[in-house]
C-alpha cells in the first residue's frame, strides 16, 4: 500500500463518527448495512453520517451499492488488509510477536 494511501485511511479514521462506522461494516461483514441502518445503529444524523461515509469512501475503506431505493454500505477488506500489513510490515524485528505461552493475563 503507498504511503499517500496509508494516510488518507488514517486520516479518516481519526474521527469517532467514522471510526465507529467502519468498525461496524467490519463486524457486519461483506453483505455490508444500508444508510439508514448505519445512521438507526449509530444514533448519527443522516445528514452527518453521508459526509462520514463519504470521506470513509474516498479513503478506500468503504464501498457502497445500490439496491433499490437504498445504497448498502461495506467494508473494503483489501484496503483494511492493506492498511494493517503495511502498519505491521516488519513487525518485531521479524521475530515472532506471538506472546509466550508463560505470559500471564492480567485476568487469569
Amino acid at each position: 500500500m503507498e504511503t499517500k494511501a496509508v494516510l488518507a485511511a488514517l486520516a479518516a479514521l481519526a474521527q469517532e463518527s467514522r471510526l465507529s462506522a467502519f468498525r461496524l461494516l467490519v463486524q457486519t461483514g461483506p453483505q455490508g448495512l444500508a444508510a439508514s441502518k448505519i445512521s438507526e445503529k449509530l444514533d448519527v444524523a443522516p445528514s452527518s453520517l453521508s459526509f462520514h461515509l463519504k470521506e470513509l469512501t474516498n479513503a478506500g475503506l468503504i464501498e457502497s451499492r445500490q439496491d433499490g431505493r437504498f445504497i448498502f454500505y461495506s467494508a473494503n477488506f483489501g484496503t483494511m488488509n492493506g492498511l494493517l500489513s503495511y502498519l505491521t510490515e516488519n513487525c518485531c524485528a521479524g521475530e515472532s510477536c506471538v506472546p509466550s505461552t508463560n505470559i500471564k493475563c492480567c485476568n487469569p
